[in-house]
Formats: C-alpha cells, sequence, structure tokens
C-alpha cells in the first residue's frame, strides 16, 4: 500500500477497471485508483508519493481512451471535488475543474455574462476544455480565462496565467507534473448570452452528434481549412467497424462502443481511419483523443 489507509480521508483502490470512468466505456485497469475526499486530502496524498511513482490525473474521462494493459502507477479521480462556480463580479466567474462546460454555460448565460453559450457545445468538464483548449461555434476556452489554479505533483498549488503557457488550436502546453483545479473566467461581450441560443445549440448537438451512445466526442481536429468528418466521410468509412468499434454513421469523427469493444479496438480503428484518409486526401489527421496506457499483454 502507498499511503497508509488511516491517513487519506478518500478512496484508495488497487486495480480499479477504468472503463467505468471513461465515457467510451473501454480500458484496463489502474493499479492504484485515489478519489479525494477534498483539497487537502489531494494535496496530503500527493506529498507522500514517491517522487518515480507515476501519476495519471483523471477528470470526467470524456476525451480519453485508455488502453487494454491499464495504466501503471497512480490514478487520481477528482470526481468528488473541484464542482463548484462562484461568481465572483458581474464579468468573472471561477469555476471548478470538474464542473461540465454545459453548467458552465447554463449558469454564466443565468448571470447575463457573454460569449458563454459556446461552453454548451463542449462535452466532458472545464479541467479537460483547459487541457485540450477546447472550443466551439467559434470560440475556444482560453480566449476566456485570466488565471488557473494548479497542484503538481508533491501538493504545492500555484496560480498561473496564460502567458504560463503555450495555447494552440486544441493543444496546451504548460508546467510539467501540474494538473487544473480551477480557473477565472472572464465574459466581457456586450451581447447578452441568451438561453434560445444555447438551446439551438444543444438541439444542434443532438441532431449531429450520436449522443447517448459510448464515445469520446470529436476523435481528430479539424485540419486547416477543412473538416475531418468532411474527409472521414468522403472516404466512404461512415459505420465501419473494428470489433465493437464503430464509426458513427450520425457524425463521421465520432466512434461509438457497444459492450463487446476493448480498447484495441478503437485503436484500431482510430488508424485505419489515418490510414484511409492520408491515403485518398493526403490529409494526416491529428488525434484529438487522448491515448494512454500500456497495450495488453498477450499470453
Amino acid at each position: 500500500m502507498l499511503v497508509p489507509t488511516d491517513s487519506i480521508r478518500g478512496e484508495l483502490i488497487f486495480s480499479e477497471p477504468l472503463k467505468k470512468y471513461t465515457s467510451l466505456r473501454v480500458g484496463g485497469e489502474a493499479e492504484y485508483f485515489f478519489k479525494p475526499a477534498d483539497i487537502i486530502d489531494l494535496k496530503f496524498f500527493l506529498s507522500k508519493i514517491e517522487s518515480d511513482v507515476p501519476i495519471f490525473w483523471l477528470g470526467r474521462g470524456s476525451n480519453l481512451l485508455v488502453r487494454d494493459g491499464g495504466i501503471k502507477g497512480i490514478v487520481i479521480s477528482t470526481s468528488k471535488i473541484l464542482k463548484e462556480i462562484i461568481k465572483i463580479n458581474d464579468n468573472q466567474v471561477e469555476v471548478g475543474a470538474n464542473v461540465p462546460c454545459t453548467t458552465v454555460a447554463r449558469k454564466c448565460i443565468r448571470w447575463n455574462m457573454g460569449p458563454s453559450e459556446f461552453f454548451s457545445g463542449i462535452p466532458g468538464s472545464l479541467g479537460g476544455a483547459l487541457a485540450m483548449n477546447a472550443g466551439a461555434y467559434g470560440y475556444e476556452t482560453w480566449e476566456r480565462v485570466t488565471t488557473v489554479r494548479t497542484i503538481d505533483r508533491i501538493g504545492n498549488i500555484h496560480e498561473r496565467n496564460p502567458n504560463d503557457y503555450l495555447i494552440e488550436y486544441r493543444q496546451v502546453k504548460g508546467p510539467t507534473d501540474e494538473w487544473f483545479l480551477s480557473a477565472k473566467l472572464r465574459f466581457d461581450s456586450k451581447d447578452t448570452p441568451s438561453i434560445e441560443k444555447q438551446k439551438e445549440m444543444l438541439m444542434h448537438r443532438k441532431n449531429s452528434q450520436p449522443l447517448g451512445l459510448p464515445s469520446c466526442g470529436s476523435v481528430f481536429r479539424n485540419p486547416p481549412n477543412n473538416f475531418a468528418a468532411k474527409l472521414i466521410e468522403e472516404s466512404n468509412l461512415k459505420g465501419y467497424r473494428i470489433g465493437g468499434a464503430e464509426i458513427s454513421k450520425k457524425h463521421a469523427n465520432f466512434i461509438i462502443t457497444d459492450h463487446t469493444a476493448i480498447s484495441n479496438d478503437v485503436e484500431q480503428l482510430i488508424n485505419h481511419i489515418r490510414a484511409t484518409v492520408k491515403k485518398i486526401h493526403n490529409v494526416d489527421l491529428q488525434c484529438e483523443v487522448k491515448i494512454v496506457g500500456d497495450h495488453k499483454k498477450i499470453i
């Protein structure tokens, strides 16, 4: 046991199946799986972890593919914490990393903060949106960020600003071994946000994406001046299937899974899509989904 169970208040589990915590519903086990009770519990736990023990930070698992061999070391799940959204003033809020982006949109619309409706088009939590600069409808997450709070692997908390990060389209690079706890977001548009506009965005998602089915959201980034879904559809790949994983017939940039799927089915399908689009269109598609963990050993 890495940490005595009588010194932490959260849950520490050995060999926990990670498919329970990802939106694709596939993946192997975490060697150790920790759910902190609060920030103090998390700080204490991190302060006791040896420097050579790998740590993987798991949010809501909406943009993640865990390989069938699982993840060695410790997986930290924030599912019980970082859920607050606080109004600071008429233009600014502080949002915990585990708050769903749809909640960010709903609350900020209620507080007349715009532009905020676009968060309705982002699946998952704010933490994931920060990690990949997620966006929708022409807006991106980091356009709204004034500061973020992070925690490092020894339990120290930092306050950082956007200048501490290299922020690009669907990619954010910052200090190593730090994870987002919260962010302060500023909404300074003179346009009053609209519940009707949010409903339109949600309806567009419902009509164009396979919501309600296991998926990881958009699999590939849109290449410059093009759309990944368009390239995949024009490659006649809609409905193509490997094992229990299938390219959605509703939206070609989504992969959905059934109860028979394993992670390797999804990864093989991703590789097949990339190879086919490269062959037909000479375009290298870049993954938006994060692929982590080990391949399962065949005995």
